[in-house]
């Protein structure tokens, strides 16, 4: 068949899960021999936390005023403007993975200067400002297609808004992410001051989605049988202001008698550089994924595939693929449960998991080769429908 021009979007160059499945896609379509470009908002001198091998273009934002809308707005103005002086409506395939670059499409659409587009709903947020909620609707209502990473939000998008999504799962790399160690673990280590006792991982930063303060809560009960513990909370790039929960979060920890720092019993990462994650994942002893809500949740399968236990919430989009097997579980509502299972996880090094026969048949169902063409399949539906509807 002939390879598709197609244009993927994405929110931010940080090192977000939308925006990592926006440059993993990315590169497994350009494997599979189509034309692929890159579309993202940057500010001068920003450059993608990782550069996929394709073509790369960033939008330049023009920021007058402070606040979250006013930063959305400029993001959607510098999508708009750069679709346009780069052809968008040549492309084949434009495809939006949030709703900032949704909402420049839907734009564009509304004005007949493109055919339509297509948007993965990764999960949706809950927005005070009357603002943001009606452009997070408007990118997953104004689309030809909606696709989901997950059914549980393929089936909250039908029974909630009405709206026909199709799933189509992240991947994983199992190149990149593996449990063999190299020289560059001890050298992140020491950077990090981790000091070598029980290491527990948490990623995505502090934020009340990711359930920090719960985990918080039950590390200080981890901390009463395995004093040498630490918890390692990385990441954190987000558009979103998550400062007051952090706050929050900081001053609980005092009250708690933990100490945040590097070789203290809680460091706080901020954001990583991309080439430390892999040896992030190995060094950790157990991977603390209970958050609230989800799309997927893609670092529990970059943790397995480095070899390291997850605690996951007993709750869906997990439910959809992990078993007992695979995971230890954990109700995120209680602090009890959480610190439970990450002992149960420290305690017995994992041996509950599987990982000589139930983790790789798992990791098999997840390539972003086979999402790629999932991909391809639903890019080529979406142009038949077209065709069939100009005749």
């Amino acid at each position: 068949m002939n390879s598709l021009r197609i244009a993927l979007l994405t929110h931010s160059v940080n090192p977000r899960g939308g925006v990592v499945h926006t440059l993993e896609l990315a590169t497994a379509l350009t494997a599979l021999g189509h034309d692929v470009t890159v579309f993202a908002p940057a500010v001068p001198g920003e450059t993608l936390f990782r550069l996929p091998p394709c073509r790369v273009v960033y939008a330049p934002i023009t920021l007058s005023q402070s606040g979250t809308v006013a930063m959305v707005e400029a993001r959607i103005d510098a999508f708009r403007q750069t679709l346009m002086e780069h052809d968008a409506w040549s492309f084949d395939v434009l495809h939006a993975q949030d709703s900032i670059s949704g909402n420049a499409l839907a734009d564009l659409r509304a004005q007949g200067l493109i055919r339509g587009f297509m948007r993965t709903v990764h999960h949706l947020d809950h927005f005070d400002d009357p603002r943001l909620a009606a452009w997070q609707r408007r990118a997953y209502e104004d689309a030809e297609q909606v696709l989901c990473v997950s059914d549980t939000w393929t089936h909250e998008m039908h029974s909630t808004f009405g709206i026909a999504a199709v799933t189509v799962p992240n991947g994983v790399d199992i190149a990149r992410f593996t449990p063999d160690e190299d020289a560059h673990d001890a050298h992140i280590k020491r950077c990090l001051g981790i000091d070598g006792g029980p290491l527990v991982l948490s990623v995505g930063g502090i934020e009340a989605r990711k359930n920090t303060l719960a985990l918080l809560e039950a590390f200080a009960l981890v901390l009463r049988t395995l004093p040498g513990a630490q918890l390692v909370i990385a990441g954190g790039a987000s558009l979103l202001d998550h400062d007051a929960y952090a706050r929050g979060v900081l001053k609980r920890a005092a009250e708690l008698g933990l100490s945040i720092g590097p070789d203290e019993s809680v460091v706080v990462t901020g954001p990583l550089e991309d080439a430390a994650m892999p040896a992030l994942f190995r060094s950790a002893d157990v991977l603390s994924m209970v958050s609230l809500r989800e799309g997927f949740g893609l670092v529990v399968l970059e943790a397995l595939a480095s070899g390291t236990p997850v605690v996951a919430s007993a709750i869906a989009p997990f439910t959809e693929y992990l078993d007992d097997t695979t995971c230890y579980w954990a109700n995120p509502a209680d602090v009890g449960s959480i610190a439970t299972a990450l002992l149960h996880a420290l305690s017995d090094n994992g041996g509950r998991i599987d990982f000589d026969g139930a983790v790789p048949v798992l990791l098999a169902r997840f390539s972003w080769a086979a999402s790629a063409r999932r991909h391809v399949d639903v890019y080529r539906q979406l142009l038949a429908t077209r065709a069939l509807a100009i005749y």
